[in-house]
């Protein structure tokens, strides 16, 4: 089945889907933040999405940005911007779930991956209105797809670059380390995405502008934390 399957049949399923959240989760208030806040940061940070532009270009083959199909809200497919961090492969082809170690994350990769730098073009996203500055994580249909409809409920909300589950989960590439190849694909929707999800629905019910402050502060202080304090787990 292909990408645009899964999606439109994502999309069918919607209307039948329902999610407890608070009003702050589909608030005009809510969008206003992310644009006072994404916009301005979208336009200093340029010159340092440039120079990281130029880093990934010279020091592995293929393009700059990394564009990934992904299922946001109501089911809307749109491409997730990212830094190409892994080695380009014609075709997509390889594990679409990444772990810590992974031969294909290049070496510059490796360093945008630590600081985060690499999901700087999303905030192009936020602006755009596909994302949220908070919010669940955006996936590929074809994990969507896998997972019992109850789960699904996800998509009547915004993906975000950070959420709860981002935070609570912050070493997912440490845990799926310790997964064999061969099980990665089957651990991460039967196990790790449900969990994903399940801590999502539970902070959208009592999300508010603070807790969406207090998430993002947590993410800045989780970044900036010494290698040291990281721990899988």
């Amino acid at each position: 089945m292909s990408d645009a399957q899964i999606i439109a049949g994502v999309s069918r399923e919607y209307p039948q889907l329902r999610v407890e959240a608070s009003l702050w989760c589909h608030s005009a208030a809510k969008r206003a933040f992310d644009l006072f806040c994404a916009a301005p940061v979208v336009v200093a940070a340029l010159p340092v999405m440039l120079v990281i532009g130029v880093v990934v270009k010279l020091t592995s083959a293929g393009p700059v940005l990394f564009r990934h199909r992904r299922v946001g809200i109501n089911g809307r497919e749109f491409f997730l911007l990212k830094f190409r961090t892994m080695t380009h492969q014609r075709g997509g082809t390889g594990p679409a779930v990444t772990r810590a170690g992974d031969p294909r994350v290049t070496s510059a990769g490796r360093l945008l991956r630590k600081w985060k730098l690499d999901e700087l073009p999303q905030l192009i996203n936020v602006v755009r209105g596909d994302m949220s500055l908070v919010g669940p994580r955006p996936d590929a249909a074809e994990y969507l797809n896998a997972l019992p409809l109850e789960y699904r409920r996800v998509l009547r909300l915004r993906p975000g670059i950070t959420g709860a589950a981002t935070i609570q989960l912050r070493h997912e590439e440490e845990l799926l380390a310790a997964v064999p190849a061969e099980q990665l694909q089957e651990f991460y929707v039967t196990t790790l995405l449900p969990r994903k999800v399940q801590l999502d629905l539970e902070y959208a019910t009592r999300a508010s502008f603070l807790t969406d402050v207090a998430l993002l502060f947590r993410t800045f202080a989780a970044i900036a934390a010494p290698a040291s304090s990281h721990h899988p787990g």
